[in-house]
Order: structure tokens, then C-alpha cells, then sequence
């Protein structure tokens, strides 16, 4: 059994305290980064030579965060085990020109990110957070955590026909926010006001990264509070999890393999970024570990054939609504356990050895799991697992939390999922 702490139900407590600190994803890494300081990990920043010192070492680019333990019993061609995730969401996102609107009314211009599920923004109370950079070069988190902006829906009355032929919206129509009236639209307002926010001088942000988000805060839900509903569970919630297992298992010096946790961003649009999985980032910062500590080209080889990453991800409880949707035989439920995600056409990674894998960490760890296959008829979705693989050539194994209303402002899942998931991380990373 693992010796690491066991996770429980203060760890989803926890899950809903993460979810409301990352806003986005500069917030989740920050956020993650902070918990690692506790457990005495340090930030080596990219620019600067590494050594070949052992303990718990991090490396922050933008919205993502590459993290690793070093055990004092490693050689340069030990193998790594990794947990993969992503820190974006689908959502709203603040256009280069931001000051918009008419009738009265002063809105912001906004561009679709990802592929959200559009109607789950409509009426809600929506905050502004993101990273501003600034003329000296630097950066500055903000957060807007209050009701600032809200997309209202048409009323009823002007359009009866959505009742029969289903509510249809246009991207670039009806989805921007309104946040105050006026009739003069003024350039720069929108960054003028998020300066006063954040108490800096007028005209010092020169560039931005901003998006909205619903300010309504994660919750226990059911009957017996069986049940989260919260935002950005896809990911955020993979990512509290390996963050929580890799602080869990630091420390111990008798790892066989040196355990990381690799969050990227840009998972919803492609991971086509030098912060996405498709990116230099993790081959980058496995590579410097290996060289670091002394070793050679062959050394790399040698330490990635022996790797295995574990790919968390949101996958699809059953929906009793529509149950039909599903893989017939296949019907993972809430608090049923970490799913295992199959595909055979390589939208997941998962082959049989790395179930293998994932079940023997399941079965040290002492948790049920389920296994995920879409049905034939529609489309699979896709994760970082496969470009991880293809990338980098290691073993890859798609896994996650199975929720309901994935895409949307504010997600579902089983209360025990999520600690269920920490400690089979918890004894994957252990070996």
C-alpha cells in the first residue's frame, strides 16, 4: 500500500478552494505553485543554468507549470513518471480592442475560446481576470472577483420560436457582455478601469490576456452533498490532483522514478503553443534534468524508454437524460472511481500495457475504476495523452474523472471522484 498521507473528503474541499482561486490558467499555476512552496519546492527559472541538486524544483511559463521531485537515490537515466493535464477552460476572452457597444448600453468585445457550451453563459454573473503585461517588461495577475459583466439572453417574447426550433446563437451577435451604460464608447476604458484595480499608473499596461468567468463559487449538491458543482472541473480538477500527489510524494528518497507533473495550456484550441503539450516545454525540462544531473544523450534515451505519463482528464459520466449517447456497455458513473479513457483510433493513448499500468496503481491505492469508450456513432474527443506520446515517444495512458456538462460555466461530478483520483496519482508516482 502507499505510504504517502491517504486523501478523503477534505481533499474535494480543497478541489472546490482551487477551483475559485483559478480563474484562469496564470491563476491555477500560481495557485499550484504555491501549494508546491509548502512542500518545499523552488522555482528555477529557464534563463538560468541548472544543477544536479535533488528535491522538488518547478518551472513557470505563462499558463502552465512543469513540476518534478528528484530523489536522492536517482541516476541520470532514471525514468520519469509523469501526470499530465491542462489549466485552460473554455470561456470568454477579452479582444485586442475591448471598449464596445451601443444603445445606451457599454459592453466589451470578446472572442470565443475553445468550444464552450454557449447558452451555460447566458445570465450569469460574470468576474475579469487574467495577466497584464506591462511596459517595464513584467506582469501582473488581476482578478475582478465580483459581478462585472453579464451576456443577457433574449426575452421570451421576441423570439417564441425558441421553444420550437431550440435557441440558436451567433458567436460574434450575441454573446458579447454588457458591464454599464453609456452612449460614448471611450478607447482604453476597460484596461484604464482594470489599472485602478490593481493599483497601477494609467497607461502601464500595454498588453493583456484577460477573460470572464462566473463569480458563483464551487458547491456541494445532492441530497447528502453527494455531489460538486463547480467551474473549470475540466481541467482544473486533474490538475489540483496531480499537484496535491506530487507534494504528497516529495520527500521520499526511495522513489524508483522521479515523479512530475507537466499542466499545459491551450489543451481546447490544438495545445499548439510553447505553453501547450504540443510544445517544446516537458521534453525541454525532462531533458535539463537528465543533463543536469550528469547525464548524456544516452542517458536521456534510456530515462524516457522507462517513462510512463498518466493523461488526467474529464471524461463523461453517463447522462440519464440521454443515456442513449453513450457506449452501451460502457456507462461510467459518478463516484464510481477515476475512469480509464480507450480509443482505438488514438484519440486516447491508452493500449493495454498502460492499463495495466493504471490498474495496478488503482489496485496499491485501494480504488475502484471504470473505463470510458464513446459510442461508435459519434465522435471521440481527444486529449494532451496522444500528442504527449507521439511527441516525446512515452508510453501514454489516458485516465480522468468522469462529470456531467462538460464545456460549460459551471460542471458536475461525484464528490469521492476527485480524492479517488489523488490516490491512485498518489500510488502511480510511487511506483
Amino acid at each position: 500500500m502507499s505510504t504517502a498521507p491517504r486523501f478523503d473528503r477534505g481533499h474535494t474541499e480543497d478541489l472546490m478552494s482551487f477551483l475559485a482561486a483559478g480563474p484562469t490558467p496564470y491563476h491555477a499555476v500560481a495557485s499550484a505553485a504555491e501549494r508546491l512552496e509548502k512542500a518545499a519546492f523552488r522555482q528555477v527559472e529557464e534563463t538560468d543554468a541548472w544543477d544536479g541538486t535533488t528535491g522538488g524544483k518547478y518551472v513557470l511559463r505563462g499558463g502552465a507549470i512543469v513540476a518534478w521531485y528528484v530523489p536522492e537515490s536517482a541516476d541520470p537515466h532514471t525514468p520519469f513518471r509523469i501526470v499530465g493535464a491542462h489549466t485552460d477552460s473554455p470561456n470568454l476572452r477579452v479582444k485586442p480592442r475591448p471598449d464596445a457597444g451601443g444603445h445606451g448600453w457599454r459592453q466589451v468585445a470578446v472572442e470565443i475560446y475553445g468550444g464552450p457550451l454557449l447558452n451555460s453563459w447566458l445570465d450569469r454573473d460574470l468576474g475579469l481576470a487574467g495577466r497584464l503585461s506591462l511596459r517595464d517588461g513584467t506582469s501582473r495577475l488581476v482578478n475582478v472577483d465580483r459581478p462585472l459583466l453579464r451576456v443577457p439572453q433574449l426575452a421570451i417574447h421576441m423570439d417564441r420560436s425558441v421553444h420550437t426550433d431550440g435557441l440558436k446563437l451567433d458567436k460574434q451577435k450575441h454573446m458579447q457582455p454588457i458591464w454599464g451604460l453609456g452612449d460614448d464608447i471611450h478607447e482604453g476604458d476597460l484596461i484604464r478601469f482594470l489599472e485602478e484595480e490593481t493599483g497601477l499608473p494609467e497607461g502601464e499596461v500595454t498588453g493583456w490576456d484577460l477573460m470572464t468567468y462566473s463569480v458563483e463559487p464551487p458547491a456541494f449538491l445532492g441530497r447528502d452533498g453527494e455531489l460538486v458543482a463547480g467551474p473549470r472541473m475540466d481541467n482544473l480538477l486533474s490538475v489540483h490532483a496531480g499537484t496535491a500527489a506530487l507534494a504528497a510524494v516529495s520527500g521520499r528518497d526511495d522513489l524508483p522514478f522521479i515523479p512530475v507533473l507537466a499542466a499545459f495550456d491551450h489543451e481546447e484550441n490544438g495545445s499548439q503553443s510553447d505553453t501547450g503539450a504540443d510544445g517544446p516545454l516537458l521534453g525541454s525540462v525532462l531533458e535539463r534534468s537528465v543533463f543536469a544531473r550528469g547525464g548524456t544523450y544516452e542517458d536521456r534515451a534510456r530515462a524516457f524508454a522507462g517513462t510512463v505519463c498518466l493523461s488526467s482528464d474529464t471524461g463523461h459520466a453517463v447522462h440519464p437524460n440521454y443515456a442513449e449517447r453513450h457506449d452501451p456497455t460502457h456507462h461510467p458513473r459518478a463516484n464510481g472511481g477515476p475512469i480509464l479513457k480507450v480509443n482505438v483510433n488514438n484519440r486516447y493513448a491508452t493500449d493495454g500495457a498502460g492499463r495495466s499500468v493504471f490498474a495496478a496503481a488503482c489496485e496499491k491505492a485501494g480504488v475502484p475504476f471504470q473505463s470510458f469508450v464513446s459510442n461508435n456513432a459519434m465522435p471521440c474527443g481527444t486529449t494532451i495523452g496522444p500528442i504527449t506520446a507521439a511527441r516525446h515517444g512515452i508510453r501514454t495512458v489516458d485516465i480522468g474523472v468522469a462529470i456531467l456538462s462538460m464545456h460549460s460555466v459551471r460542471e458536475l461530478c461525484g464528490a469521492d471522484d476527485p480524492h479517488m483520483l489523488a490516490n491512485a496519482l498518489v500510488a502511480f508516482l510511487e511506483g
